[in-house]
């Protein structure tokens, strides 16, 4: 190992271990996918079974750069993960734990509206039209009771 060789990597909010290859590596990242992780790589050149300790801080924050605002780098917009959102009207592409409160904040809104798939959010059911008539009973024991020997 070199000295200019990390161990771990800080990108985007997140420590990524700097053993893995960047196309795997990149998908670490809460918000980033296969195929985001892929495009980012193509756009600037970087050779994805490269270890993703090597790169330098100059290549880490044209890296962080992208995954911040893709619709700002070229990207088309269906790359971003909140297109028009609700509150900005902007696309947006959230990372981490931005996206988790982003989401916890989409659950409260349809609670508070009182909404259809807020009340099942509520209730702790299914939300997208499943049946539940047989499946997701949750904690019940299911099955026959032996006899006492």
């Amino acid at each position: 190992m070199s000295e200019d060789y990390s161990h771990i990597v800080r990108v985007s909010g997140s420590d990524v271990d700097g053993q893995e290859n960047i196309l795997q590596g990149l998908t670490r990242i809460k918000g980033v996918g296969l195929r985001l992780s892929r495009a980012i790589i193509t756009k600037l050149g970087i050779d994805p079974s490269q270890r993703l300790g090597y790169l330098t801080d100059a290549e880490i924050k044209k890296i962080e750069k992208i995954v911040k605002d893709p619709a700002g780098s070229d990207f088309p917009d269906w790359y971003v993960n909140r297109p028009r959102d609700r509150m900005s009207g902007r696309m947006l592409h959230l990372t981490g734990s931005d996206l988790d409160f982003a989401h916890r904040n989409d659950i409260d809104r349809l609670r508070r509206i009182k909404s259809w798939r807020g009340v099942r959010h509520g209730l702790g059911l299914r939300v997208r039209g499943q049946h539940t008539r047989t499946t997701g009973r949750g904690g019940m024991a299911v099955g026959v009771s032996r006899k006492k020997l």
